[in-house]
């Protein structure tokens, strides 16, 4: 039976590339449309196209003359095409009884092929079942059990796409396509944007001061009247795009511009006080009770955080706030928080509102970064500690977020205090008492005397290559003078770690419990050995 090309997983997954006669019929296929199409809608419809050439082929091939079936019989003269050939051709040059008690009367043909010249011969007036019996030329065409050109897409979509997107992006035409988001357009078919055009979509933001959506500056910047509403759109999204000066946002939902030189600094780079450390460590030493206080920290660079994001359902949800993220005045995107925020990728706004005083303040998501920041002044003008209860509660808006605390009476409560050792690269600590007005960990609390200081002993940890068990063996013994029990718990060891390398629970833990100078008294705390 005929195998065709496009019902193979070996064609598309081993031989599919794309042509110079594909990018004609993709050109032509965006020209006709005059509007723009996704990489799957071009790859439907080129996987349509080949179907279709095929079809074109075997048409043409039985064109030439009669279908062989072995049931037929023949005369000498006789064109015929055998499909089962790849559509050789070849003329009826003699006709002899068959004889083979096995299947009865039959006659045997001899048939010279157009290409070779050699003669073959083949049954004729088979009675006897026979699969080739089963082609004849519609059905060659119009096959039921084939494959639609969705299915095909379906099975091998990751190869088709990338071959046509090697083509497209990095071909000898691809100067002639454009990409603006998820479409494909042909670079003709934009509307002019120049540099005038740009630098008024710049003045707009910079006035505004906030991301602008496309339509929002196209009211503005006066494009091609000739040129659709859409296609002006996608025009001047192209233009932005390219420009450096422009970063593409989402607020309120919705695709917008900024600048990138009004973005907050921890927009533009994460500060190194939010750089997750990567260490290789052996999880399977860590206790359940380890395990179940790191699902409580639910930390966003932590491996148990990634099964407890809570749905968007859920109306409000808390957090207990880390050095790292009280320093940088940053919020985490983790199990607990995640579903309160835009995601998807790339950087987002979003308004917050303050729960006590109803001030507002513009936050950013990070997504790549896995946090939130904007709230540095908010959390300065409630003087929330390492470790107070932050709450975030979603309102009927989208794009705001209530953020609060548990308030309570403010006392003095003792904390634990850092100072850095610059000359000996080390954290020294003590217990000092400072003001408290919210709930917070006591676990967790930390506290610096000179915060300045801490970020220049981040840095130097680093470009002294100081690792993560140094620190870990190092600031222990710090915390558990500070306890007359002569111990200190996980969580605290994590707070105070994370003051100075940026690292989840699970490795410290590791390192708590791997290391033969430290003992595990149980409850989760540990004592020097």
């Amino acid at each position: 039976m005929l195998q065709r090309q496009t019902q193979t997983a070996a064609f598309w997954r081993d031989q599919f590339e794309v042509t110079s006669s594909d990018l004609d019929f993709l050109y032509t296929l965006l020209l006709d449309a005059q509007t723009p199409k996704t990489l799957e809608e071009l790859s439907l419809a080129l996987i349509q196209e080949y179907m279709r050439r095929e079809n074109s082929k075997i048409e043409s091939e039985l064109a030439k003359g009669k279908v062989y079936l072995p049931k037929e019989r023949y005369e000498v003269g006789q064109t015929l095409v055998f499909p089962a050939l790849d559509f050789a051709t070849g003329e009826v040059i003699g006709v002899r009884a068959g004889q083979n008690p096995e299947h009865g009367d039959f006659e045997v043909i001899k048939v010279r092929f157009a290409a070779t010249g050699q003669p073959r011969e083949f049954a004729a007036g088979l009675q006897s079942a026979h699969r080739l019996n089963q082609t004849n030329g519609d059905r060659l065409i119009h096959d039921e059990a084939m494959l639609s050109a969705e299915e095909v897409y379906s099975l091998y979509a990751g190869e088709i796409d990338e071959s046509i997107l090697y083509a497209l992006e990095e071909g000898e035409r691809s100067e002639e396509f454009v990409q603006v988001g998820d479409q494909w357009l042909l670079a003709d078919m934009l509307a002019e944007v120049h540099v005038g055009h740009l630098n008024i979509a710049e003045a707009l933001i910079e006035v505004k001061g906030r991301p602008l959506t496309t339509d929002e500056l196209l009211a503005d910047v006066e494009l091609d009247a000739n040129a659709g509403a859409s296609m002006q759109r996608i025009s001047l999204e192209h233009a932005l795009a390219k420009d450096p000066r422009f970063d593409r946002v989402q607020r309120d939902g919705e695709p917008a511009w900024f600048l990138t030189r009004m973005e907050p600094a921890e927009v533009v780079k994460t500060p190194l006080a939010l750089r997750p450390t990567s260490v290789r460590y052996n999880r399977a030493l860590l206790s359940v009770e380890l395990l179940q206080t790191e699902w409580e920290l639910d930390d966003e660079w932590g491996e148990s955080t990634l099964s407890s994001e809570l749905p968007t359902i859920v109306p409000n949800t808390s957090l207990t706030l880390t050095y790292p993220h009280r320093r940088c005045g940053t919020l985490p995107l983790n199990g607990r928080t995640r579903s309160f925020f835009p995601t998807g990728g790339g950087k987002a706004t979003i308004q917050f509102v303050d729960g006590r005083w109803s001030a507002q303040y513009t936050g950013w998501v990070v997504n790549e970064g896995r946090y939130v920041t904007g709230l540095g002044k908010w959390m300065e003008d409630h003087a929330l500690p390492v470790g107070a209860i932050i709450t975030l509660e979603r309102t009927a808006n989208p794009g705001e977020i209530l953020v609060d605390f548990r308030t309570r009476r403010p006392k003095r409560e003792w904390a634990r205090i850092a100072t850095p050792d610059l000359d000996n690269l080390r954290l020294t600590f003590e217990m000092n008492k400072i003001q408290v007005a919210c709930e917070y960990d006591e676990a967790m609390i930390v506290a610096d005397t000179d915060p300045e200081a801490i970020d220049q002993l981040r840095e130097k940890l680093v470009t002294s290559s100081v690792e993560l068990p140094e620190i870990v063996e190092q600031i222990v013994p710090e915390l558990t003078k500070l306890n007359p029990a002569g111990t200190v718990h996980a969580k605290t060891v994590y707070s105070a770690v994370n003051i100075v390398r940026r690292c989840p629970p699970g490795p410290i833990f590791y390192l708590l419990i791997s290391n033969p100078r430290f003992r595990d008294v149980g409850g989760g705390f540990f004592a020097l050995a």
